[in-house]
Parts: structure tokens; C-alpha cells; sequence
């Protein structure tokens, strides 16, 4: 079977190795789930997200039609806060931020006026 990048597929976890996760797709098509594709946070221990046996969905980010070997990832299909925020914000959709470290100086004395409140309660 052939695969196309964008994919999302279903497969069952084969193997765990610190660097990732290897996924049979079918019978002739096995894939790795790098460490770096599990979750958009830091990840210590892959197998603290997925085990042997688990049926899992993934999203195809490469395929070899030569070996049937697949790229693949977990986080594509769960895109995090700061993606969705920061794609809202380049839409529109969220009220525009002054950034850089001019915001930075007008919220830091709120911060530590909060810091200092949270040390004392």
C-alpha cells in the first residue's frame, strides 16, 4: 500500500527506542515516530506517551515508495495552543499584541507584584 504525505493513518506500535517509536502501518509498511514528533513539549521517555501494542492515529509527514518506510508524527494531528493562537493572530481573529520586550517591561511589575502575592498567601 502506498501512502501520501498528509496523510492519517492508523498503526500499531511495534518498538520503543529512546529516539522514537516504530509503527506497523500494514504488512508491508512500517514507519518511526521520531522523538521530536511525539508532542510539541519536551519529551524525556516515549514511552511515558505510547507502549507496544497501541493502536494509535498518525499523520504521514514522509514516505519512501522505495522501501515502504513512512516518517511520522503524533503532534501534527494535535497542533498546540500557541500554533492556533499565533495563526489566529495572523488572521486576525485575535485582537493584535504589541510584542517584544516593550510588553515584556509593561507586565513585568504585575508579574512580580503576583509572585510576591503567591509567596506571602
Amino acid at each position: 500500500m502506498h501512502y501520501k504525505i498528509g496523510e492519517i493513518v492508523e498503526g500499531i506500535i511495534t518498538g520503543i527506542q529512546p529516539y522514537g517509536a516504530f509503527v506497523s502501518l500494514d504488512d508491508e509498511t512500517c514507519g518511526l515516530i521520531h522523538i521530536s514528533e511525539i508532542s510539541d513539549g519536551f519529551v524525556k521517555n516515549v514511552s511515558n506517551f505510547v507502549n507496544v501494542g497501541d493502536k494509535i492515529k498518525v499523520k504521514v509527514i514522509d514516505y519512501d515508495e522505495k522501501t515502504n518506510q513512512a516518517r511520522l508524527s503524533i503532534k501534527a494531528l494535535n497542533p498546540n495552543r500557541f500554533r492556533k493562537e499565533r495563526n489566529l493572530l495572523k488572521y486576525g481573529s485575535l485582537p493584535k499584541m504589541e510584542l517584544g520586550f516593550k510588553s515584556l517591561e509593561d507586565k513585568m511589575e504585575e508579574w512580580i507584584k503576583e509572585a510576591k502575592k503567591r509567596k506571602y498567601d
